[in-house]
């Protein structure tokens, strides 16, 4: 517990200033931990990230994070990240014909399916900082109260198993308790937050889709509790002493901004 507290606090002291500053910072420190988090999922599956599709893999989680105008300014003007991305997946795609076939096109679709997973995620993290400070600090709240409203509540009055099969210390009521945390704190936000022009909807609006919001971030811990489970592997790293891997930190996140991104939040 004392090591999770240290982690936790150390944690923080450095996320707290990066977030804050955002910038070109914000962007940096996104693309290093789409990196981590890249590495996390090839080292799950027993692959090395120092490998053809393990580079390809975090390179391709890279290109679509980093903003291209500000990174990738020297390419012409209708060149997008997306298609840096797909340069990837083109080079994946060779070596089915430079290997003869030894490598094939169900091995090129796990470094394809983590770039997109990790680096879409982490896209969107920083176009939420980028829209505004305001933006950002609401999805992390709403993800940080749904995790302990629902460890609290389900600890204390859960019974029935939410998804035994994937997460089995998982309650429903711990999950209903963690949606109504998050609707809770939400609406402490936003009352009392700045820049409320920045958000595109009314209260009323804003905490439904807060529930939205919980419920996404709750599915993306089960997927990613699926992926451990499918690896048989308890934690997605050990990068933070406590507390796991990057993935298990960002797992919620991952899910909740792009969602967040098509409700035109950001």
């Amino acid at each position: 517990m004392r090591q999770r507290v240290i982690t936790a606090a150390v944690a923080l002291v450095v996320f707290i200033p990066i977030i804050w500053y955002g910038g070109f910072v914000i962007e940096l420190a996104a693309a290093v931990l789409a990196v981590v988090g890249v590495y996390e999922l090839f080292r799950m599956k027993g692959l090395e990230i120092a490998s053809f599709e393990g580079v390809l893999s975090a390179l391709g989680a890279v290109f679509l994070v980093l903003p291209k105008d500000q990174w990738f300014f020297f390419l012409p003007e209708k060149a997008d990240n997306f298609i840096l991305f797909y340069l990837t997946v083109m080079i994946l795609l060779g070596g089915l014909v430079a290997s003869k076939n030894m490598y094939t096109i169900s091995q090129a679709g796990f470094p394809v399916i983590t770039s997109l997973y990790v680096g879409v995620g982490f896209q969107n993290f920083v176009s939420a900082r980028h829209t505004g400070f305001v933006v950002l600090l609401y999805a992390l709240f709403v993800v940080w109260s749904t995790d302990i409203g629902a460890y609290f509540i389900g600890k204390r009055f859960g019974k029935r198993k939410l998804w035994p099969e994937v997460s089995p210390n998982k309650t429903i009521e711990g999950s209903l308790g963690g949606i109504l945390s998050a609707v809770v704190v939400a609406f402490l936000f936003l009352i009392f937050t700045p820049n409320k022009e920045l958000f595109a909807y009314n209260l009323p609006i804003m905490l439904a889709i807060t529930v939205v919001f919980s419920i996404v971030g709750q599915f993306g811990d089960l997927v990613e509790s699926s992926i451990k489970r499918h690896y048989d592997v308890k934690d997605s790293g050990n990068i933070l002493p406590g507390h796991g891997g990057i993935l298990d930190r960002f797992d919620s996140l991952l899910f909740v901004f792009p969602i967040m991104h098509l409700f035109g939040l950001f």
